[in-house]
């Protein structure tokens, strides 16, 4: 069983700054991270909001900051975490291969995955038009139309993000009204360039050349008609799936789901943090969960320090 100071499950922007933190601070640390590097910003084609970076691939800015781990001497393993004992001084985590690894600290960092609406093309024209972070991604449509597809805060706040900048918004709900606030429900039909398709259902994401969005077919749940909608962007807003069962029992979780942690990153554990999208917030971008990821990596070494 291999031993280490700081162990990090995910090896997004939050995970990968906490190593960084972590390391830089003179604790032996790994990463175990069951996918790719970076989390959901692999599937970003760009990134421009960034401080100081300008504009930037999801996967170079993945790149970067793994190469950055490395140079500080942290250690990033690909083998997902089955289980977790994180009570007491010692924690283990055991990985789908088999590994047991004994930390004193351990930082989740797992994230938090876009639920997807599993309609023909979304997975084809992911990246390419159909994108699941409207002020990530947003500025890519400006004065050209768009669809927000779902019916809470999520949803009406994109579609009035996405109202400033693009020609017309498509705003896509399977019931007869918004689940949203009176506020942003107000707001929304204020705006004349959103359209509201209540009742409405998507089928499918077009595209007319093979390469890019053109377009969406959806179908009204009450007379069953079919229609198209021009549009160059897809935006799905139909809410963020933590997958946290994993510590449940153990870590006190909220009713999403999401793992109760304040802006310090410390859950009901000692020795045990969550940063980034795992976590109770209210903004989830990449710049605020590399801000987690350095709070994190500093309260596990207050803690490490008091040992």
């Amino acid at each position: 069983m291999e031993q280490y100071d700081i162990l990090i499950i995910g090896a997004g922007p939050a995970g990968m700054t906490a190593a960084i933190y972590g390391q830089r601070a003179g604790y032996r640390t790994l990463i175990l991270e069951e996918a790719v590097l970076g989390g959901q910003i692999a599937n970003t084609p760009e990134v421009e909001n960034y401080p100081a970076v300008g504009k930037i691939s999801g996967v170079e800015l993945g790149m970067n900051l793994y190469n950055q781990v490395i140079e500080q001497g942290a250690q990033i393993e690909f083998d997902g975490v089955v289980s977790a004992q994180l009570e007491g001084t010692e924690k283990r985590l055991t990985t789908q291969s088999g590994k047991v690894y004994a930390g004193r600290a351990v930082i989740i960092a797992n994230g938090a995955k876009r639920r997807k609406l599993g309609i023909p093309g979304e997975e084809t024209y992911a990246g390419r038009g159909v994108s699941y972070c409207a002020t990530c991604d947003g500025g890519f449509f400006k004065g050209k139309p768009t669809v927000v597809i779902g019916g809470g805060n999520t949803a009406l706040e994109d579609a009035l993000y996405l109202a400033n900048l693009c020609t017309q918004v498509h705003l896509i709900h399977r019931r007869d009204a918004f689940r949203g606030s009176k506020v942003l429900v107000d707001a929304v039909l204020a705006k004349e360039n959103i359209l509201i398709h209540y009742d409405t259902v998507p089928l499918e994401v077009l595209s007319d050349d093979g390469q890019k969005v053109s377009g969406l077919r959806v179908r009204n749940v009450k007379d069953d008609r079919q229609s198209q909608l021009e549009a160059a962007g897809i935006f799905v807003a139909i809410g963020l799936a933590p997958d946290n069962q994993l510590f449940a029992g153990q870590i006190a979780l909220d009713p999403a789901g999401y793992i109760v942690a304040g802006e310090d990153c410390k859950t009901n554990l000692d020795g045990v943090f969550a940063a980034g999208d795992t976590r109770t917030k209210s903004v989830r971008q990449i710049v605020t969960a590399a801000g987690d990821g350095a709070v994190a990596a500093a309260e596990a070494g207050n803690y490490l320090m008091r040992q």
